[in-house]
């Protein structure tokens, strides 16, 4: 038996996922691994080029885009390791990350999951990534950027104190490493979600049979935007911040976890802030003494982004079993 399994989900991706388990071979030293790709539809010759470098490769085909939680669920079914490791295809490793990690659950049992901080392609560490269910809840409204109105939003949507600064909410799916034992008792990827959000509801799950460690003094990097040809971050504004398919997941995962009202307060609140974004434009216009239905691209793009999740309302507020894919 390996002491871990490696599973990477695979969408047209082959020359990162060469570079990534490039850097696994380089880096990593006193543990066995095994290293399972499941593929989701690439149409194209991902196989023959990961296995002509790396024959031991186990390949598992899902027939279909299946998203990220389905085929890590796939993956985790077909792992044979003592522990378990999601990685993304856009990650590379600098050291033995890998050895330190299993050594972790191995010596800490009440540890249920653990990662390290990420860097970005520059090797700089990526800023703003959230670590409690607070921090991104508070991130879905719409409100004042001002310090003194954040602090008061802070007390309505509080983030917990751990004694522990490697103790965090939930880990970041683009390494996530835990236990087979642990996704027993916890559950396996709520298979609703096509992409994002499913390692945050995951991680509510995983955080009920123990700690969540994310090392300070460890680092990977992770490149962004595996499978997208645009590997920059999206220019957006303060009011259009949300990709569809992000926010979509993103309420489900509220809607899961805590219920059918904080779901609903964050729908009215989208709702309400259209005809806000609109008057404010508007009285902006006039003021500017420009015509008044000028320059609403900002706000068609918002009102185009809330009739998106209106899609999904139905079913969210249901919390309906089903493919949550926009």
């Amino acid at each position: 038996m390996p002491d871990l399994s490696i599973i990477i989900v695979n969408y047209k991706t082959p020359r990162l996922i060469i570079d990534c388990l490039s850097s696994v071979r380089a880096h990593t030293r006193d543990i066995t691994y095994e290293i399972i790709v499941v593929d989701n539809q690439s149409n194209d010759d991902s196989q023959a080029q990961i296995q002509a470098v790396f024959p031991d490769v186990r390949w598992f085909d899902m027939g279909y885009n299946a998203g990220f939680a389905r085929a890590n669920n796939l993956g985790i079914r077909q792992a044979s390791g003592r522990n378990v490791l999601l990685l993304n295809s856009d990650t590379l490793l600098l050291d033995n990350l890998l050895a330190r990690c299993v050594k972790l659950l191995d010596e800490q049992p009440d540890v249920a999951a653990v990662s390290a901080r990420q860097l970005g392609r520059d090797h700089q560490l990526r800023p703003n990534l959230y670590t409690t269910f607070g921090q991104m809840r508070r991130a879905f409204y719409i409100l004042p950027a001002s310090e003194s109105f954040q602090r008061q939003f802070q007390k309505l949507i509080p983030d917990p104190h751990f004694t522990d600064p490697n103790q965090v909410e939930w880990l970041s799916g683009a390494f996530l490493m835990t236990r087979p034992s642990t996704i027993e008792k916890a559950g396996l990827l709520d298979e609703s979600f096509f992409m994002y959000g499913e390692d945050v509801e995951w991680g509510y799950r995983l955080g009920k049979q123990g700690r969540m460690l994310l090392l300070q003094d460890a680092q990977f990097v992770h490149l962004e935007y595996g499978s997208s040809t645009d590997n920059q971050q999206h220019v957006v504004t303060h009011l259009n911040r949300f990709k569809p398919q992000v926010q979509v997941s993103q309420l489900l995962w509220v809607r899961k976890q805590y219920g059918v009202g904080a779901y609903l307060a964050l729908m009215t609140h989208y709702l309400t802030m259209v005809p806000i974004v609109y008057g404010w434009k508007m009285a902006v216009n006039l003021r500017g003494k420009k015509p008044l239905m000028a320059d609403f691209d900002n706000q068609r793009a918002f009102a185009s982004q809330v009739g998106v999740f209106m899609r999904f309302f139905g079913s969210t507020l249901l919390n309906k079993p089903g493919f949550y894919k926009v």
